[in-house]
């Protein structure tokens, strides 16, 4: 059965805008010279962009759960019979383009090499850097990032093919998928998500992702308002027992999308076409603002005079045209690769063999 919902939801939308936002300018507080100018002339606004804006991490992970569910389980039943084409396509959605901005961070890199010495910048990339990152294991294998942030793209993968996976454990029983991605919400607030060693893994992040999810289903029509109440009391005693801001946001966003969607508001507000137009592109921002940072920095150490006005100038400059950028990446790179898709692999272009051991797994 399909479920057909409206295409636009401005709140996602918004929500998605001003993460990604507070991400670049988190960035902008941390890397390089310009970073540095600024924990010297505004201490405070610099501390709080490395301590607190960050955390918009968390409203990605829930945002990316409560789209998931809308997408294979609007009813906690995934609607296909299996994952695997799912899996592979969300992929090819976040590595195409991925690919291509790791690329440019390297030649960026190599660019703001030549006029700043700073630790910012990463070391010489080599091929197997480049595959890891490609295949989304760099994490895991402890690989130096090539880019800032790259960490989120493999871990976004991860709870994407593990969501995908549970729910397939569960098909045909809806309440046994739901319970399995729930038993995981537990597990990962109470447990995974209090060992940071754990942070390359999506375990560690599957309490936001699964409260997104929870929060799709939990605010479905007709049903009890008990289920948001759950969700509730799940995050509040997650923090009695171990008090996460992360965890406080992750919860207060969970419970905004469920509200908003019982409200019907999620579809109507905010309406702003701005807002609308960064959540588009805010993929594309993420993953193109850090080469662009680097070559403002570059020009930052070799053009600025140390004044507190021009800091904050080359700050403005450094973030209108790390959006440029992300506008660019967005209709050259993300949208052109969002019509790629995997071969398929039709029975009859396969030996005997391999069609009964495809049959067989799928």
């Amino acid at each position: 059965m399909k479920f057909a919902f409206p295409a636009r939801m401005p709140l996602i939308d918004a929500l998605r805008a001003l993460a990604s936002q507070l991400v670049l300018v988190h960035h902008l507080a941390f890397y390089g010279p310009l970073a540095t100018a600024l924990a010297v002339e505004f201490s405070d606004l610099s501390q709080w962009l490395i301590d607190y804006a960050r955390m918009a991490v968390q409203i990605f992970l829930v945002v990316g759960g409560f789209l998931a569910a809308r997408s294979l389980a609007p009813q906690g039943e995934l609607l296909v019979r299996q994952p695997f084409a799912l899996i592979g396509r969300r992929y090819l959605r976040l590595v195409l383009p991925f690919a291509v901005a790791i690329s440019l961070a390297v030649v960026a890199s190599a660019v703001a090499d030549q006029w700043l010495d700073d630790p910012a910048i990463p070391a010489q990339a080599h091929l197997g850097q480049w595959l890891a990152h490609v295949t989304l294991v760099h994490g895991v294998l402890g690989v130096d990032s090539l880019s800032a942030g790259v960490w989120y793209v493999a871990i976004d993968f991860q709870l994407f093919a593990l969501f995908a996976l549970l729910l397939w454990c569960g098909r045909g029983r809806p309440w046994l998928s739901v319970l399995l991605v729930l038993m995981l919400v537990l597990a990962s607030l109470f447990y995974f998500n209090r060992y940071p060693t754990l942070d390359n893994w999506a375990l560690y992040f599957f309490g936001a992702y699964g409260l997104g999810a929870a929060a799709w289903w939990a605010s479905a029509p007709g049903r009890l308002r008990l289920w948001l109440g759950l969700m509730l009391c799940t995050g509040c005693a997650a923090l009695v027992e171990d008090f996460r801001l992360r965890v406080l946001l992750a919860v207060g966003v969970a419970l905004l999308l469920a509200v908003g969607r019982r409200q019907e508001w999620l579809y109507r507000w905010p309406h702003s076409r701005v807002s609308a137009f960064l959540g588009r592109i805010s993929y594309s921002v993420f993953l193109v603002h850090f080469p662009v940072l680097l070559l403002m920095n570059a020009l930052f150490a070799h053009n600025s005079d140390g004044d507190p006005a021009a800091i904050l100038w080359w700050l403005v400059v450094s973030w209108v045209v790390a959006i440029v950028a992300g506008m660019a990446f967005h209709r050259w790179v993300e949208l052109p690769c969002a019509g790629w898709r995997l071969p398929s692999l039709q029975p009859y272009r396969l030996p005997g063999r391999w069609r009964l051991l495809r049959r067989r797994l799928f």
